[in-house]
């Protein structure tokens, strides 16, 4: 690379204003490209996270130097992404982004749910661009963002509108125009971080061809080596997420009642928190630790028997599944969404589809030692393979370069 580069990060949410695992991967992603020396602005939508969190954010995250963080405020508020929301444009924030644009080598769109469509029609002034959006849900092809139907079970077929409205949430009324396909021309490639997502993507209609990109996390200066003491003496299971019912804790919780050898940790918060605490209130082998940072989670991972992924709906990868095998931890995930395609990728772990199977898998891995070595050297190898920075960093710029020769004949970054 002859130059550092200039980027754009378009997302609805970016930390400290932020919920889920996107917006960390974008942050990781920045904070990335500006250790290696490239300069990147990152625009976000303030008014979008207060609409779910009247609140300021209660935990801060380091900025970078090479890393400019504009949040859009309107001063019509909540109104902004509802309108956005309606109309499938940045109608109230278009002039502050005007004035932050700058000449880009690349813009990366992410979760651009309450930008709208009309946003992949931006052009910055000069020069020539790339534009890249990373599918981190499936909002392009669901309403509701997750192929969560009818506030009950994955999403086997659509039937929007009526999906909509028992999520509560207006229907969207430029999803029935042909806005989205229209928008989608002007970028250069979509990726999905798993196959599986992506072949959702084309399943459900969706006009563009998506690739694939994984995901990455820090290594975390390999704190496996260096652990804390473990948190108990007894041995545990761990569930690491938002409390949420797709995210499936309550059918480990109804079925610890039989897993009479080993604790389950439980690490996070949401909205079920306190239906699924009163829920365990008899049984002190389930223990609700709480939302923890990545410092203190490393621990929780490197001493767990596994860390149990057990989502109901399809996740476009599976963050915590990284996060277990960077502490050579296992995992024992549900045969659903992109989980066992990253399990089946790293052999780093087991897969099962009912309770019973999950019940084997825990009683394989908690009585042998050896398996879960095995299985945690396993993922331990192939996260130093595929999922670290260095490793996404390859793949991101050799992405950029395919597309940057597909587009222009050449690579401009690598010719002056």
């Amino acid at each position: 690379m002859k130059r550092p580069l200039s980027f754009l990060h378009l997302t609805t949410f970016y930390p400290p204003y932020s919920f889920g695992g996107d917006a960390m991967y974008i942050y990781r992603l920045s904070h990335a490209l500006g250790d290696e020396g490239h300069q990147v602005d990152v625009i976000h939508d303030i008014d979008s996270f207060h609409l779910l969190h009247p609140t300021d954010p209660e935990i801060g995250f380091d900025e970078h130097p090479n890393v400019r963080r504009y949040g859009l405020r309107s001063r019509y508020g909540r109104l902004s992404p509802l309108l956005t929301h309606q109309t499938g444009q940045p109608y109230l924030k278009q002039d502050q982004i005007q004035e932050i644009l700058r000449p880009y080598d690349v813009i990366h769109y992410h979760n651009i749910s309450l930008l709208g469509p009309g946003i992949l029609a931006l052009e910055p002034p000069g020069g020539e661009v790339i534009k890249l959006y990373t599918t981190h849900e499936h909002w392009l092809i669901c309403p509701t963002h997750v192929l969560w139907k009818f506030n009950s079970r994955a999403c086997e077929k659509p039937e929007c509108l009526r999906c909509t409205l028992l999520a509560k949430r207006p229907p969207q009324l430029w999803r029935y125009t042909a806005l989205l396909d229209r928008m989608s021309h002007h970028v250069d490639r979509f990726v999905s971080p798993s196959r599986f997502t992506a072949d959702k993507h084309a399943e459900r209609g969706f006009a563009q061809l998506v690739g694939h990109l994984p995901y990455f996390i820090e290594r975390e200066d390999r704190d496996w080596q260096n652990p804390v003491p473990a948190p108990q003496e007894a041995p545990y299971f761990l569930f690491v997420g938002r409390l949420e019912t797709i995210k499936g804790l309550h059918t480990l919780i109804d079925l610890w009642e039989r897993v009479p050898d080993y604790d389950l940790l439980v690490a996070g918060t949401g909205t079920q928190e306190v239906e699924l605490r009163q829920r365990v209130a008899d049984n002190r082998r389930v223990k609700f630790l709480g939302p923890l940072p990545q410092r203190e989670l490393g621990s929780l991972y490197y001493h767990a028997r596994a860390t149990i992924v057990p989502s109901l709906t399809y996740e476009t990868f599976g963050i915590i599944i990284l996060e277990s095998y960077a502490r050579k931890a296992p995992v024992i995930v549900r045969d659903l969404g992109a989980l066992p395609e990253v399990v089946r990728d790293s052999g780093g772990g087991l897969v099962y589809r009912n309770d019973g199977e999950l019940l084997t898998a825990i009683n394989l891995i908690g009585t042998s030692p050896e398996l879960r070595e095995e299985l945690g050297e396993k993922g331990y190898v192939a996260f130093i393979k595929s999922w670290t920075k260095e490793a996404h960093m390859k793949y991101y710029f050799d992405l950029l370069r395919e597309i940057a020769v597909e587009k222009f004949g050449s690579v401009p970054w690598d010719d002056d």
